[in-house]
C-alpha cells in the first residue's frame, strides 16, 4: 500500500472521535441516492468544514502528546528552540480555529524551519501533519498529499511499523485525498489497506493483557478502525455501492456501541448514517427503526445536530409514504434548526417539505 501511495499523484477524513457532522439528507436529485430512492448524507461537499479539520488535528493526535505534553521531560541544548517551536504550533492552531489560514501557514513554515534546524524529528512530523491538514482545508490537495507522505517517511525511517496507528491515520487521509480527486483505484486501495491492517492488529491485540497493552490503546485502535469504516462507507455511498456501504456502517456502528456506548454522540451519528444507507437501498422499515432510535437518543442526549437526524427521519417517513407523520417530524426539525440558527438546514428542510407536499398531492 505504501508503494501505491508513493506512486499516486498528489478530502481529508476527520480523524478521531468526531461527534459532529451528522448528515442532512440531500434533497430530491441531490446527493447520493440508490435507484432514485433514499437520501444521501450531507457529505458530498467540496471540502471539509473547519470543525472537521480541527477534529483531525486534535483527535487521535499521536503527535500532540509527543510534541507538546512531553516537553517537560526533555532536556538538552535545544530546549529553548523547542519552546519556540511549541509556541509557534499552538499559535498556528489558534489561527486555524479563527479561520486565519494564511497566517497559520506562515507560522507553520517558521516552525518546520526551526524543527529542521534543530533536528527535532518529532516536531518535524507533527508540523508536517498540521501543514497537511491546513493544505487540505485550503484545497491544496497535491501539497497535502506530499506533506502527509513526508511525515510518514520520517516515521517509517525512525523504525515505526506500518500498522502503527499514526501510519494508518495518515494513510486514511491519503485515501480520502484520492477519493476527492476521483482516483478510485488508489482510494479503494487506501481504504482497504487501513481496514485490513487494523483488522489484523485488533485480532492480534485482543488477548493481550493490560500490562502488555493498555486497554486505552486497544480502544483507540478499535475506534480508528471504526473511523476508517465510516470514511469508506461514505465513499461507497457517494458512489452508490450501497450493499458495501451498509456493511461498513454496520461494523462502524457496532464498534462505537461497544467502545463508547449506545448514547455516545458518535454512536448516534453512525446510527443515523446507517439509516440513510438503508433508506437509499429502499429498505424503509429497517431504515425507520435506526432513524427513529437515532432521533430518540439525539433528543435524550441533547445532541447538537438532533434537528439533522429528525430531518433524516422525516425523509424516511416520506419514502414510506407516511406523509402525515413526515410533515410533523419535518416541522419539529425546522423549529429546532431555527432555534439553533442553522440557516443551511433551515433552507434544506424547507425544500424537503416542499417535496413532501408535491408527493402528497401527486399521490
Amino acid at each position: 500500500m505504501l508503494a501505491a501511495l508513493r506512486r499516486g499523484p498528489g478530502l481529508l477524513a476527520a480523524a478521531g472521535r468526531r461527534c459532529s457532522g451528522a448528515r442532512l439528507a440531500a434533497g430530491r436529485g441531490q446527493g447520493a441516492r440508490g435507484a432514485g430512492r433514499g437520501s444521501g448524507p450531507r457529505r458530498g461537499r467540496s471540502g471539509p468544514s473547519p470543525g472537521a479539520v480541527l477534529a483531525a488535528v486534535a483527535a487521535f493526535s499521536l503527535f500532540s502528546r509527543n510534541a507538546e505534553e512531553e516537553k517537560e521531560t526533555q532536556e538538552g541544548e535545544n530546549a529553548e528552540t523547542e519552546d519556540t517551536i511549541i509556541f509557534l504550533l499552538k499559535k498556528a492552531k489558534l489561527s486555524i480555529m479563527k479561520g486565519e489560514l494564511e497566517e497559520a501557514e506562515q507560522i507553520l513554515h517558521q516552525a518546520v524551519g526551526l524543527a529542521h534546524q534543530s533536528g527535532n524529528k518529532r516536531a518535524i512530523i507533527y508540523t508536517y501533519d498540521l501543514m497537511a491538514n491546513l493544505a487540505f482545508l485550503r484545497g491544496q490537495l497535491d501539497s497535502a498529499e506530499k506533506l502527509f507522505k513526508a511525515a510518514m517517511s520520517f516515521l517509517l525511517a525512525g523504525g515505526m511499523k506500518q500498522d502503527d496507528n499514526a501510519i494508518i491515520e495518515m494513510s486514511l487521509k491519503l485515501a480520502s485525498i484520492y477519493a476527492a480527486q476521483n482516483q478510485h483505484k488508489l482510494a479503494h486501495a487506501g481504504y482497504e489497506f487501513c481496514i485490513l491492517t487494523l483488522d489484523e492488529k485488533v485480532a492480534k491485540c485482543k488477548d493481550l493483557t493490560e500490562d502488555i497493552l493498555p486497554a486505552e490503546e486497544k480502544a483507540n485502535t478499535r475506534l480508528l478502525l471504526g473511523l476508517c469504516l465510516d470514511s469508506y462507507g461514505r465513499y461507497l455511498l457517494a458512489h452508490k455501492q450501497l450493499p458495501e456501504a451498509q456493511r461498513m456502517y454496520e461494523r462502524a456502528l457496532q464498534i462505537s456501541r461497544e467502545v463508547q456506548g449506545e448514547t455516545h454522540p458518535q454512536t448516534v451519528v453512525l446510527m443515523s448514517d446507517l439509516a440513510t444507507v438503508l433508506d437509499a437501498r429502499g429498505l424503509y422499515d429497517a431504515a425507520y427503526v435506526h432513524g427513529k432510535r437515532a432521533s430518540e437518543l439525539a433528543k435524550q442526549t441533547e445532541h447538537p445536530e438532533a434537528h439533522v437526524m429528525l430531518n433524516n427521519l422525516a425523509g424516511i417517513l416520506m419514502h414510506k409514504e407516511d406523509f402525515l407523520q413526515a410533515k410533523q417530524v419535518y416541522k419539529e426539525a425546522l423549529n429546532q434548526a431555527k432555534q439553533k440558527g442553522d440557516t443551511a438546514s433551515i433552507r434544506h428542510i424547507q425544500e424537503e417539505m416542499a417535496e413532501l407536499a408535491r408527493r402528497k398531492h401527486s399521490g
